[in-house]
């Protein structure tokens, strides 16, 4: 069974780029920040500023629901509508996509590293589960990334939308700007596809496997023959006792050291 839990720093941070970016584009999923409308009659529209998402419009009204209650005013809006331009119908179906595929992905890292963790015997399934996960990750990155710049687009160029009357939304605003949920959407797909490159680049260590060989006659031999180390020189008292037994000390494939058996011997 080999050793695997040094092999995967980088596929850790790999899991917490992907825990932030599927948070983060669950917040872009929801929130109505996508396009900031400024309008011209603010009879209705009170704060004279309205904002479009992909599922709902809202602005402050103090006509609509209460003239002492400075409340937002929602209207919710869904595929079937026909008057939703298609960046708006994208992005529904894809920002759905992304963060179902992000919840995916994060179950086949959790397995992976359980895999890793707990010590599997095969490192296949650790590859395959890092695979799964890094696939999922950045598919859902992509996902997360054509809806956001195509919106941003249509920002940039001031796109209008017919909205109903029962919406009280003007079909173009004066000026319109790139709502909180853009930037948030970019940080989110960056996330996702760092993170699915960090699980595509995990490779399983090479194992080096130990044998123990059998000596041969001729290896044998050769370390019958060792060298005679030169006779170590001891002071007069000692030279009786110690003396014979170290004249003659073989020393092989390797360099004696005289302090320790000094040491040994006196």
């Amino acid at each position: 069974m080999t050793y695997l839990a040094h092999t995967v720093h980088l596929q850790l941070a790999g899991l917490a780029f992907a825990t932030v970016g599927w948070i983060l584009s669950s917040i872009t999923t929801g929130l109505v920040q996508w396009r900031v409308w400024h309008v011209a009659n603010t009879t209705i529209i009170t704060s004279g500023i309205a904002w479009v998402g992909i599922w709902r419009s809202c602005f402050f009204s103090d006509i609509l629901i209460s003239p002492s209650l400075r409340t937002m005013y929602c209207q919710e809006f869904s595929a079937q509508d026909s008057f939703l331009p298609r960046e708006i119908f994208v992005a529904q179906g894809l920002m759905l996509v992304a963060v179902i595929l992000g919840g995916m992905g994060k179950v086949s890292t959790v397995c992976a590293l359980r895999n890793v963790y707990q010590g599997m015997p095969s490192g296949t399934e650790v590859m395959k589960w890092f695979i799964t996960a890094g696939v999922l990750n950045l598919v859902a990155g992509v996902c997360i990334l054509i809806p956001v710049a195509w919106n941003f687009y249509s920002v940039a160029h001031n796109f209008t939308i017919s909205f109903p009357s029962s919406f009280y939304m003007p079909t173009s605003p004066l000026k319109q700007e790139v709502g909180a949920a853009i930037p948030v959407g970019i940080v989110s797909a960056v996330l996702m596809l760092l993170s699915g490159i960090f699980f595509l680049a995990y490779k399983l260590p090479a194992v080096s496997v130990l044998r123990v060989h059998p000596f041969t006659t001729e290896e044998g031999s050769k370390s019958d023959n060792c060298s005679i180390s030169a006779k170590h020189t001891f002071p007069s008292k000692n030279r009786t006792s110690i003396g014979s037994s170290l004249d003659h000390k073989p020393y092989c494939n390797g360099i004696s050291n005289d302090a320790f058996e000094l040491n040994e011997y006196l």
